[in-house]
């Protein structure tokens, strides 16, 4: 009697694996490890990681279309020159991630976490960042015009010159976030502590310097 085929789990590997190849487009793939792959300037369509690992993985030039990435982590994972359209990257972590030259258009990026990642240069356009951590990260002078940042965290990050005209900013936190030169007007602001950054330099509407006023106890008027 034959032996019952049975699934094996994604063991540890050892070592750069440049001949396993990414998976085909429309395929679901849960828990596997692909630290450490090879995927420079490859395609990935359709396809959906749950809880998949890419610790170290070469990932340059990589295109991704409608794809899903959940829960997956990306240490010191290399995007450099990836564009990534219409996809989504949900609660994953990009610890010292490499993803200068990244093109997000249209992408889910919420609830992920981006300790130490190199985020700029990059090109972003109507995203979703709301739920993100990017406590710390360089977003100096990027245009992130319109795009969702609801409850992201954002503390000592670096906002210098950055263009959030438009933005949902809603209780995102900005403690001791660098905002000298930034655009803010038309943002969406409800719940944002205007005491716990400097605004020195930041380009507000009329409505949000009536915020301001009176977060500093300033009677405002009608």
């Amino acid at each position: 009697m034959p032996p019952t085929p049975r699934k094996l789990g994604a063991g540890p590997h050892t070592g750069p694996r440049p001949h396993l190849r990414p998976p085909e487009a429309g395929a679901e793939v849960e828990g596997e490890d692909f630290a450490r792959v090879d995927w420079w300037g490859a395609e990935l369509d359709g396809v959906t990681f749950t809880r998949c690992r890419f610790d170290d993985a070469g990932l340059e030039e990589l295109v991704t279309r409608r794809c899903v990435f959940e829960q997956c982590v990306l240490t010191g994972v290399r995007m450099g020159g990836a564009r990534h359209l219409g996809s989504a990257f949900l609660s994953c972590r990009f610890d010292r991630a490499k993803l200068f030259d990244v093109t997000w258009e249209g992408c889910k990026l919420t609830g992920s976490q981006f300790p130490g990642a190199q985020l700029r240069p990059m090109t972003a356009t109507d995203c979703d960042w709301s739920w993100t951590s990017l406590r710390g990260a360089d977003l100096a002078e990027l245009d992130l015009s319109g795009q969702r940042f609801r409850e992201a965290d954002l503390t000592d990050a670096d906002l210098r010159g950055t263009a959030l005209a438009g933005a949902d900013l809603d209780r995102a936190r900005l403690q001791s976030a660098k905002l000298r030169g930034a655009d803010l007007r038309g943002a969406s602001t409800d719940g944002v502590n205007w005491r716990s950054f400097e605004l020195t330099g930041v380009r507000l509407d009329l409505a949000q310097a009536v915020q301001v006023a009176r977060a500093h106890g300033a009677v405002v008027d009608g």
